[in-house]
C-alpha cells in the first residue's frame, strides 16, 4: 500500500525522537511527556492512520503499511536517523522500522506493546462492532476502561472523558483495518534482529499487554532493559507520568 502523510506534531530541537500512539489515541497522548522531552529531543509525536488528523484509507491494512507510513515521514523530515519510541500499537509500529529499517533507528523505547497480540477472534469481533455501528463511540467505555486502573480513573473523571471522546473521534474504518494489522501480527520471531539498545516498559495492572508481553520481547533482544511500573495500566505514560517521562530521559541520554 501507498504510504500516507501522517498528521504530526513537531516540538523542541535536538536529537529527533519519534512517538508513536496506541490504538484509538492521537498526539495528545504524549501531553506528559512533550514539556521535558523537548528540552533535549526534536519530538516528532505522529497519529496512526485513520487516526487524529490522519486520513483513513481503504483497508485492509498490514503492520507493514503502519511502519512504511512512519519510515515516509522520517524521509519527510529530512531524518535518515532517530530514537524511536511508541506505546501500545505505536509500539509495535516502532518494533517494525527497527526489524525493517535499522539504519533509521539509534535508540527503541517499547512501551505496554506487544509483538503478538491475541487471540484474533478479540480483534475481529471489535473491528465488526465499529463497522457495523459507523463510529468507534460504541468502544469507548470498554477500551478506556483498561487504559487506567480503576481507583485513578475514579479519581480522575475529567481524564476520563476526554480520553473516551478521543476513542469516539477516531475514524471507525480506520480503526477496524487497524485491528486486522494488530490481529496478524506477529514480531516474534524477527525480534533478535533488533540491535538498537531497547526499553522495554511493563506497567503492572495492564489487562491488555501484561508484563509477560513485556518479557517476551525484551528476552528476545539482545541487551534489552525491562522495567515495570506499579500501580499502572495501559496507558502507563498517563497515570505513571514522571515514572515514564524519566525513564525515557536515563534510556535515550544512553
Amino acid at each position: 500500500m501507498t504510504p500516507v502523510h501522517l498528521n504530526h506534531v513537531v516540538e523542541g530541537r535536538g536529537p529527533t525522537l519519534l512517538l508513536g500512539p496506541s490504538l484509538g489515541s492521537t498526539t495528545a497522548m504524549w501531553e506528559p511527556q512533550v514539556a521535558a522531552l523537548a528540552e533535549r529531543f526534536r519530538v516528532v509525536r505522529y497519529d496512526h492512520r485513520g487516526h487524529g488528523g490522519s486520513p483513513a484509507p481503504d483497508g485492509p491494512y498490514e503492520l507493514a503499511d503502519l511502519g512504511g507510513d512512519v519510515h515516509a515521514l522520517l524521509d519527510t523530515l529530512g531524518v535518515e536517523r532517530a530514537h524511536v519510541g511508541g506505546l501500545s500499537l505505536g509500539g509495535m509500529v516502532a518494533m517494525w522500522i527497527a526489524i525493517n529499517a535499522p539504519e533509521r533507528v539509534d535508540r527503541l523505547a517499547l512501551l505496554c506493546t506487544s509483538a503478538k497480540l491475541g487471540p484474533p477472534s478479540m480483534w475481529q469481533e471489535r473491528a465488526t462492532a465499529v463497522r457495523e455501528a459507523g463510529a468507534t463511540s460504541v468502544i469507548a467505555d470498554a477500551v478506556v476502561e483498561r487504559w487506567l486502573t480503576p481507583p485513578y480513573a475514579r479519581a480522575h473523571p475529567d481524564l476520563v472523558a476526554s480520553l473516551r471522546a478521543m476513542v469516539a473521534s477516531t475514524d471507525p474504518a480506520g480503526y477496524a483495518a487497524c485491528c486486522g494489522a494488530i490481529e496478524r501480527m506477529d514480531l516474534l520471531a524477527d525480534l533478535p534482529r533488533i540491535a538498537a539498545p531497547t526499553l522495554v516498559l511493563a506497567a503492572r495492572e495492564d489487562p491488555a499487554t501484561p508484563p509477560e508481553h513485556a518479557e517476551a520481547i525484551a528476552t528476545r533482544i539482545d541487551g534489552a532493559r525491562l522495567e515495570v511500573l506499579d500501580d499502572a495500566a495501559h496507558l502507563a505514560n498517563l497515570q505513571r507520568p514522571a515514572a515514564v517521562t524519566a525513564l525515557l530521559l536515563d534510556h535515550l541520554a544512553g
